[in-house]
């Protein structure tokens, strides 16, 4: 799986700036208050020589009556528990406090690499201010500005070099890796007992039992999975409890290293807005899909009941459109074995690849029928469009224009009609575009 990187400190050092910084994007709430940061939240690394995944472990309470530090321990010590490596945060301009020596002293008993990072360092005059920091028995201390990107390069390629390498999930493998996701108590854990004829995973109404990713091997009519059970996501304003959050993390995590998720929903509730959001994860990483809709046998239906709720789904969540809809009880077991046939079909349109001839018909008819939109009052053109890999299938058009000289909506349509001319049924597709550099900007060989 994609290594997990932990920032770990207490309030108002720059752990979120930091955070944003390595995202590259401003996710995680950044103010001058200590203790902003109530949930954790987590992004890709993905601009630098190895991608990680990075955690920014708030949450601390300053008013909570449990007390600061206590929390603070409590949050270091998943991290220890759980990444590949930390970042340990501190202020070089208050300098080390009693605060950092006992977070430091739960982190420092981890086996995983730890950096400690003195962040608010904007020029080499604060150097003198790093030495008393040498004090928590370290060998280095790595000076940064979180806010300006000073020193920020240097840190994460040592940090690069002691992560362990990832790669992306093997799609020619002999069994197929499927994440079985969705929100608490909607029977991801009956519905793996019920494929594989026992009680393996523990169950029960209460939201929340599964706390960890369970990997399970099944053999079924000559056909190899591995079944993952995941933590049931809540809605972030919802997670309280610190060792759910961390699931929530590992939750992913499964996601980025199967090759199909199976979204279970409530066929009672309907594809909620958090199923939805559990799904992008999905999408957003570029894993197969497939919709169960559980607990079919507690719904009050008539014949037209099915399919009313298909057309809902697809038309209120149109990006998860292209994920294939099955009504099941796995208390039952009613088509919970039918499930692995969507899987199987998924899985193989996830690894499709289409030949050159058929994507240059395919290519010209489409042009044809809409070009590109005009950019900047100057024509746009495609040159031709090629597939790139597969896993998911993606295509690379070229064109003498820069990609944001193509907008969203045009991609939308270059996917849809991808889907309407070719069999993608439950893998998502991507679409991006390169600018080809002209002849005349090219230098001598």
């Amino acid at each position: 799986m994609m290594p997990l990187v932990a920032i770990v400190g207490r309030p108002n050092v720059g752990k979120s700036t930091l955070f944003n910084r390595l995202i590259g994007e401003r996710k995680a709430l950044v103010h001058d208050m200590p203790g902003v940061t109530r949930d954790r939240n987590y992004g890709q690394c993905t601009r630098f020589n190895s991608p990680f995944n990075v955690v920014d472990t708030g949450g601390f309470d300053p008013e909570s009556k449990e007390g600061m530090l206590p929390m603070m321990r409590q949050q270091a010590q998943l991290a220890v528990d759980e990444a590949d490596a930390i970042l340990f945060i501190v202020d070089a301009r208050a300098g080390l406090t009693p605060a950092d020596e006992q977070v430091f002293a739960v982190v420092r008993q981890s086996s995983r690499p730890v950096f400690v990072v003195a962040n608010k360092v904007e020029s080499s005059k604060q150097d003198q201010d790093l030495y008393e920091f040498l004090a928590l028995g370290i060998d280095d201390v790595y000076p940064v500005s979180a806010e300006h990107g000073l020193g920020v390069g240097d840190l994460i390629d040592e940090l690069c070099e002691v992560l362990p390498e990832y790669e992306e999930p093997d799609i020619d493998g002999d069994h197929i890796k499927i994440a079985v996701i969705g929100r608490p108590n909607a029977g991801k854990s009956t519905f793996i007992n019920r494929l594989l004829g026992t009680d393996r995973l523990i169950t029960s109404d209460v939201a929340g039992t599964t706390r960890d990713s369970i990997d399970t091997e099944l053999l079924f009519d000559e056909r190899k999975y591995t079944l993952v059970d995941t933590v049931g996501m809540r809605r972030r304003k919802v997670i309280s409890a610190a060792v759910e959050k961390f699931g929530v993390i590992k939750a992913i995590q499964s996601i980025e290293r199967c090759h199909v998720a199976i979204l279970m929903c409530d066929a009672n509730q309907g594809v909620t807005d958090q199923d939805a959001r559990i799904g992008h994860l999905a999408l957003d990483r570029g894993r197969a899909l497939v919709v169960a809709f559980n607990k079919w046998d507690l719904v009050e239906k008539d014949g037209k009941t099915a399919d009313e709720m298909i057309k809902d789904f697809r038309r209120r969540r149109g990006d998860l459109a292209f994920a294939p809809v099955i009504f099941i009880s796995a208390l039952t077991g009613q088509r919970a074995i039918k499930v692995l046939d969507l899987v199987d079909t998924a899985y193989t349109n996830w690894r499709r690849r289409i030949p050159t001839s058929q994507i240059n018909r395919w290519f010209e008819t489409t042009l044809a029928d809409r070009p590109p939109p005009l950019y900047k009052k100057r024509q746009t053109k495609l040159y031709y469009v090629t597939q790139a890999r597969t896993g998911p299938p993606t295509f690379i058009g070229q064109s003498n224009m820069v990609p944001d000289a193509f907008p969203e909506s045009y991609r939308r349509f270059l996917r849809n009609r991808l889907r309407a001319s070719f069999d993608f049924e439950g893998t998502p597709i991507r679409v991006n575009v390169r600018q080809r550099k002209s002849k005349y900007n090219q230098a001598p060989e």
